[in-house]
């Protein structure tokens, strides 16, 4: 198993063009936020763009609209159909128009669940675009594992922490090196199995470990984070494995920059995004 250290990362992280324009970088769109979760999509969002995506679109439900674009100045919010203050099947026709001109999509955020958005969920398992599935987008999941079958082939993203790879169908009793090589393998996914020394696994195999973080992290917000940094590297067209590897190396040095200035217990998942930038320059 490899270790994802600074070395590793500055050999993977793509040369930004310095004649590029925002449509070079990617277009990726988060899916994200209910009525009482109205932090996590703009966490990812943010993230996305403090990672370098070239254009961020945040679609919500409708009721939350006003409170993202009221935060957001870099990401475009869009409001979506709702059903009890979270997305509805009916918002499904509009999200598949946007995520067809998109890179990358990310899907589940601050989602919250019923029985429309578990439903819509598991239907936009079919998007032809890299998929980061977080939170609530695999909680949908329990109990229908087999939906992931069509995404055989195409890159899948899982974030969870264990809580959620338990509801997953994940097994943690031959240790967390195992249990998330078992998992990539079995559905096609690229696995970042949260925690301390975080791991990413890959459907064929290979494996990596982070270095970095602290407990300061562990905190609601900081893995709403980490899914806007990985959809961000995989809307610049970066393998799978390495957008997976960077992005949880980054999220955890920011995470200690963070910690460096304002201590494990202060520091807050907004800390953690204002130091993303300090960490890139350090690959540079």
């Amino acid at each position: 198993m490899e270790r994802i250290t600074l070395k590793y990362v500055r050999k993977q992280l793509p040369q930004r063009d310095p004649w590029g324009h925002k449509g070079d970088f990617g277009k990726v769109l988060c899916l994200c936020g209910s009525v009482g979760y109205t932090g996590a999509p703009v966490f990812a969002s943010r993230a996305a763009v403090r990672t370098g995506a070239g254009l961020v679109f945040l679609g919500v439900p409708q009721t939350v609209w006003p409170v993202a674009a009221v935060k957001s100045d870099e990401a475009m919010p869009f409001p979506l159909p709702e059903q009890g203050g979270k997305l509805s099947l009916a918002s499904e026709e509009e999200i598949r128009r946007r995520g067809a001109d998109c890179d990358a999509v990310l899907l589940g955020c601050g989602l919250g669940r019923s029985e429309e958005s578990d439903e819509l969920c598991r239907r936009l398992l079919t998007l032809s675009k890299p998929l980061v599935l977080d939170a609530d987008g695999i909680n949908a999941l329990q109990g229908h594992m087999d939906a992931l079958e069509c995404r055989r082939g195409q890159v899948t993203v899982l974030t969870p922490h264990e809580g959620e790879f338990l509801r997953a169908g994940g097994e943690l009793s031959l240790g967390r090196e195992e249990a998330a090589r078992r998992f990539a393998a079995k559905y096609g996914v690229y696995l970042i199995l949260k925690g301390h020394e975080t791991i990413v696994a890959a459907p064929d195999g290979r494996m990596t470990i982070n270095t970095t973080g602290n407990s300061g992290m562990a905190k609601g917000g900081s893995g709403d984070v980490l899914a806007g940094m990985v959809l961000s590297l995989l809307g610049q067209g970066m393998e799978p494995l390495a957008a997976c590897a960077c992005a949880v190396w980054l999220h955890g040095r920011a995470g200690d920059l963070a910690s460096a200035e304002k201590g494990e217990r202060g520091m807050t998942p907004s800390d953690l995004l204002a130091q993303i930038p300090y960490a890139l320059l350090e690959t540079e």
